[in-house]
């Protein structure tokens, strides 16, 4: 196992336009797996040209998700304890003082309307005052990745979208570096079904959920599942970033990709994946990609590097109280973008 000194072999990227990765994947058990679903679509099946028949297991949007998730863990409802002392906002509950969401596990990041349409303006208020000057003119993407990278380095990585109007117009925005998806080739739907059963009135008004109710189940059987990873390393050098933050973003996005296929790949219940053999580099040519606790610990070494470009304190923090508007409250974000190819929408795939 590499050493922390040269987990990453970073000159190797210094001139790659992109860092492409694919692991190959299987089910953990029997052969069927169900897909991610659209309310208007079902199942995203496609051909392509040479009649292969393809499914999209897991969208850019979903993946994105769980590769965020990647960091967080569950138990202490807070950050892996190595990769404590990355910045990122708490949103508190006022009724409590206690943790209600963050910018790590919100759908829009820093753009969350939870953290910037509150009473409290403080966070608000404090990327006005930052991104002062870009108003008019071209967004200085350098000033404003320097800005994210401050409060949540998380964001940099994944894309967040400012689309508020009093923060320059509502044009700050960084597009994803890391991005993946997983899809499936030489697919053929598995059809299935069973019942819901009613042991009191089985024969009872099924529109108010009652009585027996038979349905259908469609999952797949594939001949091959791949779960794929990009890292737009030309985007990041880019953005002109201190050398050890540039580090930072690669190594704590390798780390995710490792996360997500080590711990991640339970993406529904009957869709528990597993994967086959290592991850594997397409681009650049000879890089290897070191194992999980390798990354972990280059993370936390570059992690104490950058504290000086960070928030202080690390977690900022800002208070939810929804604001009143013609007697009403507001829960929403009027000004939310639509999610696109650089904002998730924390899609929650169902069952």
């Amino acid at each position: 196992m590499p050493t922390v000194t040269n987990a990453i072999a970073y000159e190797t990227l210094e001139t790659a336009p992109r860092l492409l990765m694919e692991a190959k994947l299987k089910p953990l058990q029997g052969h069927r797996f169900q897909p991610t679903g659209f309310a208007d679509l079902g199942p995203a099946r496609y051909t392509l040209p040479d009649g292969t028949e393809m499914l999209l297991v897991e969208s850019v949007q979903s993946v994105a998700n769980r590769m965020e998730l990647a960091c967080w863990d569950q138990a202490t409802d807070g950050l892996m304890k190595d990769l404590q002392g990355l910045p990122y906002i708490q949103v508190k509950n006022p009724g409590n003082n206690c943790p209600l969401t963050n910018s790590v596990l919100e759908a829009h990041r820093i753009n969350s309307p939870y953290i910037l349409e509150g009473q409290d303006k403080s966070v608000f208020n404090k990327l006005k005052q930052d991104a002062a000057g870009m108003e008019m003119g071209p967004v200085d993407i350098r000033t404003l990745s320097r800005l994210i990278l401050r409060y949540d380095p998380n964001a940099v990585i994944h894309g967040v979208f400012l689309a508020k109007s009093d923060l320059a117009g509502g044009r700050l925005r960084l597009p994803r570096l890391l991005s993946g998806f997983v899809e499936a080739s030489g697919v053929c739907p598995a059809e299935s079904g069973g019942v819901k059963n009613d042991r009191v009135d089985p024969s009872g008004d099924t529109k108010q959920g009652f009585g027996n109710v038979p349905f259908h189940r469609t999952e797949f059987v594939a001949e091959e599942i791949k779960a794929y990873f990009n890292l737009d390393l030309a985007l990041l050098r880019g953005y002109g970033l201190p050398d050890n933050a540039t580090k930072l973003l690669i190594a704590l996005s390798l780390f995710k990709v490792r996360r997500f296929l080590s711990t991640g790949l339970r993406l529904r219940t009957a869709c528990d994946l597993d994967m086959v053999g290592d991850l594997t580099v397409t681009r650049p040519n000879g890089f290897m990609i070191s194992e999980e606790k390798a990354l972990l610990q280059e993370c936390k070494r570059l992690i104490a590097s950058c504290k000086p470009l960070f928030a202080d304190p690390i977690i900022t923090e800002v208070e939810w109280k929804p604001t009143k508007k013609k007697g009403k409250e507001k829960t929403g974000d009027s000004e939310q973008p639509a999610p696109d190819e650089n904002d998730e929408d924390k899609e929650e795939n169902g069952e």
